[in-house]
């Protein structure tokens, strides 16, 4: 068994067994120990190639999410011993790796805090600090949502789909366990809240390992320098947690590349559509004015083409749901995390068969009440043609009473 492998397919072969034996059941220490010489010279790409295999072989992205952190302590020994990612600053990876940096300070404080907490039932400065720290600690969803929205993308453009799954329904678990340690802190169940918080570290130290020592490294063999930049133009819609990006790594300096592959595929249109009216079924508009509408109009529209390509959003002032150009050309199904996938299917499926033809949700975010819809789009001759997706904030509009029929500027 400790034999050199003779080539990468047989690692590759190797390594699955590892993970199927673990998801079986076997023993974490009897496996790294029969599995030791392959172990020892294991790399990030292979780790993250091998789960991308599993699961286009059928296995559920969510049983690989289960047993993740088991994963990475059959492999915790020899990813350690990677080198960094040592990018300048303004790089998208330098810029997660500085705020993982910050918040493994936020982490030391915090748990100082809750230790205080628990030990002094609540002392209103203690509790008004601990507040304040959990505030900031929110802001590690920024740092998830930039990476399911502007980095999975670009590696799902590369055929890597299966890892990023299993990493976003990480995201979640962590997300889940913060609002547990709000429901903990607003109940005043301060053992809870200790232990909650003592797992939410864990989980969140363990996802800054598997980012740093598997996902990052293979981001940087997998991607392009040009992706990198579209990936670091993008990231402004989503925004940074706790801190900006530095700027000694100039987008400028590749991007005349990018500009000449966007000016061939935006002349046709620069020369004949725009400033061209287009002839609608009632009216005359530009595709400036369209532009300006779609914008304008206090909804969040998103386009799914009848491949269940991601084509278009509305870049509106204040989304509702976190959008950026990384998600145009993306399957939908991987805008979504694993467990809610089936829903978007079954709705994308009953649109398709024209057994439904619309779709509805809601559901309260920070105390907003927010209205979700779908609607299958048919053409004239009764041809499927995608689907949109309209998003509102519809809380002021439940709340109004009465009439208002006077102008109180």
């Amino acid at each position: 068994m400790n034999e050199p492998l003779k080539n990468d397919k047989a690692k590759q072969d190797k390594l699955k067994e590892i993970i199927k034996k673990l998801h079986r059941g076997a023993d974490v220490k009897e496996v790294k120990k029969e599995f030791s010489n392959l172990i020892k010279n294991v790399s990030p790409e292979e780790i993250s190639n091998m789960e991308n295999a599993l699961i286009h072989e059928g296995l559920p992205p969510e049983e690989i999410q289960s047993l993740c952190d088991v994963h990475v302590e059959v492999f915790k020994d020899t990813l350690s011993k990677q080198k960094k990612q040592n990018k300048m600053p303004g790089h998208p990876v330098h810029t997660y790796i500085q705020e993982n940096k910050e918040v493994k300070n936020i982490l030391k404080k915090f748990n100082k805090l809750v230790e205080k907490v628990v030990k002094t039932g609540g002392n209103e400065q203690i509790l008004k600090d601990f507040v304040m720290e959990l505030n900031r600690l929110k802001e590690i969803d920024i740092h998830y949502t930039r990476k399911e929205n502007q980095l999975f993308p670009f590696l799902e453009n590369k055929g890597f789909s299966g890892p990023p799954k299993v990493m976003w329904g990480k995201h979640n678990e962590i997300r889940n366990l913060l609002k547990q340690i709000e429901t903990s802190f607003k109940n005043e169940d301060w053992n809870e809240l200790k232990n909650t918080i003592k797992e939410f570290s864990s989980a969140v130290k363990g996802m800054i390992f598997k980012e740093e020592k598997i996902l990052f490294p293979t981001a940087m063999r997998k991607l392009t320098e040009k992706d990198w930049i579209e990936i670091r133009n993008g990231e402004k819609e989503i925004g940074y947690a706790w801190i900006k990006p530095g700027n000694l790594w100039d987008t400028n300096l590749t991007q005349g590349l990018l500009n000449k592959r966007d000016d061939a595929e935006t002349t046709e249109i620069g020369d004949k559509e725009r400033g061209s009216t287009f002839h609608l079924d009632e009216g005359n508009v530009s595709i400036e004015i369209i532009n300006l509408l779609l914008k304008t109009i206090p909804l969040d529209i998103s386009y799914i083409d009848d491949n269940d390509i991601v084509r278009y959003y509305s870049a509106t002032e204040d989304r509702i749901f976190p959008r950026s150009p990384g998600v145009i050309g993306r399957a939908v199904q991987n805008c979504h995390p694993p467990k809610s996938v089936h829903i978007v299917n079954t709705i994308l499926k009953s649109f398709k068969k024209k057994e439904k033809k619309s779709a509805e949700f809601w559901i309260t975010i920070n105390e907003r009440f927010i209205h979700i819809r779908y609607f299958s789009l048919y053409d004239d001759q009764g041809n499927y043609n995608g689907v949109i997706e309209v998003s509102q904030d519809v809380t002021d509009i439940r709340a109004l009473k009465g009439e208002k029929r006077l102008l109180d500027w």
